[in-house]
């Protein structure tokens, strides 16, 4: 079969009709791993035992009941910055290299009672820190499309797995765009929930006040499955809100008729590429041939997005890295002869350069004599951009722009400059400053590499985003276009 067209609901069909089993399609993702991750660099740990542990369960399940959850039995990978309770979780980070965590994340534990079938951990940036999975300690995903380019960060391993037809589905995490800007440059579907939808207990910290889980899928019905399973209140985590969690299956298949869409003005500016351009500009043909009114509006606060957040970002990081302190876990240098030098030494051993770079930005901005005059300002600069973005979802029901302003890039064509990089996230941070939803969908190609369409919410309406990704979906080809992988 071909695993690449593979969704959560067909899969699920079949199992359910017994016209193959979990074991059988779980053997076929487990050998095409073999053939094509040495290439491909997306999992780092496969977990094949737990894998055909797990589908015989669902198999026997299903001998004995004639339904089994949707999710029961459909192979995913889960990014390696999710604990995963007796699977070695490294963040993708030398430091911790040989970590096996005792307890499981909430979000996996709730896939796991579902039936889940996990195939591994992907690969990511270390720690999550970076836009192009060039930053792991264990070398960089390559994007399906084009092995020469990146498949886009952090979760670059999660969207290259989809998109290679390697997982059914996967997990990442979206701090600043981790799953919607690999998504978009990989071809897929990535949804980012509201801050508070959905548990961060088990993700490895990155900035707490912005780290979300969410799903990467091959179609939106099947990103709306996902958030279902993974959402709601987690008395493990404080900052999940506790109000009903929907089945967003159910709004999939209404009309957008009269939908107000705002179109961010932006998306044509200076940085964007002309073939990004073009393909916004089909996706808004399709969506007022649906009936929706689009109107282009502008948010001049959001060009202050990008230096908020590497303010507000690295401030977090460097609280939430002291940990990695080589005293309690983690690598430990063997050259150090003092409490003082073993912190020190482990750390330079093993930290990755652009974690380094994100603890030394967030000491400075927190730092005497600095704090008011960068974190500060910073803080109120969120405040401003939560604020616009309520006021325009007073008059509209979502808000649509590029999720990337440019296709997947040469790998190494941006390592020497930091700057670039991080601008790669200038469409997406917003959202995560204001702690709203947003999914990107496949909306065309420019040379001959995904486009991604960003919908973007008001907080807790995931509903809403489903609904118009769904029926854009639905309108136009692009989720049904696959990469040919080379059989070497």
């Amino acid at each position: 079969m071909d695993l690449k067209t593979q969704t959560i609901s067909s899969v699920h069909k079949a199992i359910q009709d017994k016209e193959f089993s979990s074991v059988e399609l779980t053997q076929e993702y487990l050998d095409d791993i073999k053939k094509f991750n040495k290439d491909l660099n997306i999992y780092l740990t496969v977990t094949e035992n737990e894998a055909i542990a797990q589908a015989k369960e669902v198999d026997e399940n299903l001998r004995e009941n004639s339904n089994i959850p949707v999710l029961a039995g459909v192979p995913a990978a889960i990014k390696d910055i999710i604990v995963t309770k007796d699977i070695r979780t490294t963040a993708s980070s030398k430091i911790l290299e040989n970590f096996i965590p005792p307890y499981e994340s909430t979000t996996t534990d709730r896939l796991k009672k579902q039936g889940m079938v996990i195939l591994g951990k992907t690969n990511c940036d270390a720690f999550a820190f970076g836009a192009s999975t060039e930053n792991s300690g264990y070398g960089v995903t390559h994007n399906p499309w084009n092995i020469n380019k990146v498949p886009g960060g952090s979760s670059g391993g999660s969207a290259a797995a989809v998109a290679a037809g390697l997982a059914t589905y996967s997990i990442g995490t979206d701090t600043g765009g981790s799953i919607r800007q690999p998504a978009a440059l990989c071809g897929v579907v990535g949804m980012k929930l509201t801050y508070g939808r959905a548990s961060r207990f088990g993700l490895i910290a990155m900035a707490s006040s912005f780290d979300t889980p969410g799903p990467i899928t091959k179609t939106v019905e099947d990103a709306a499955i996902v958030t279902q399973a993974i959402s709601g209140l987690d008395p493990k985590d404080a900052t999940t809100v506790d109000l009903p969690v929907p089945d967003y299956t159910k709004f999939l298949n209404q009309s957008i008729k009269g939908k107000k869409i705002a179109l961010l003005g932006e998306s044509f500016g200076d940085g964007v590429e002309h073939g990004v351009k073009t393909s916004i500009e089909q996706s808004v043909k399709v969506l007022e041939q649906l009936g929706a009114v689009v109107t282009t509006i502008s948010l001049p606060e959001l060009q202050y997005g990008i230096a908020a957040y590497y303010i507000l970002v690295p401030s977090e990081i460097s609280s939430n890295m002291s940990r990695f302190d080589g005293v309690r876990f983690g690598h430990q240098s063997d050259k150090a002869k003092s409490l003082f030098e073993l912190q020190t030494f482990s750390r330079g051993e093993a930290l990755e350069d652009e974690v380094k770079r994100r603890i030394m930005l967030g000491n400075y901005a927190l730092s005497s004599g600095y704090y008011d005059a960068y974190y500060l300002k910073a803080a109120k600069v969120r405040t401003v951009i939560k604020q616009e973005f309520e006021k325009t979802f007073e008059k509209f029901d979502a808000i649509i722009c590029p999720t990337s302003p440019t296709v997947a890039f040469d790998i190494g064509s941006k390592s020497d400059d930091p700057l670039a990089m991080y601008l790669a996230d200038i469409f997406t941070c917003p959202v995560n400053i204001a702690g709203i939803p947003a999914i990107s969908v496949p909306c065309g190609f420019s040379e001959k590499l995904p486009v991604g369409l960003q919908i973007i919410g008001k907080a807790f309406d995931e509903r809403t985003v489903f609904q118009i990704a769904h029926a854009y979906e639905q309108n136009t080809q692009w989720h049904t276009i696959y990469p040919e992988l080379e059989d070497k």
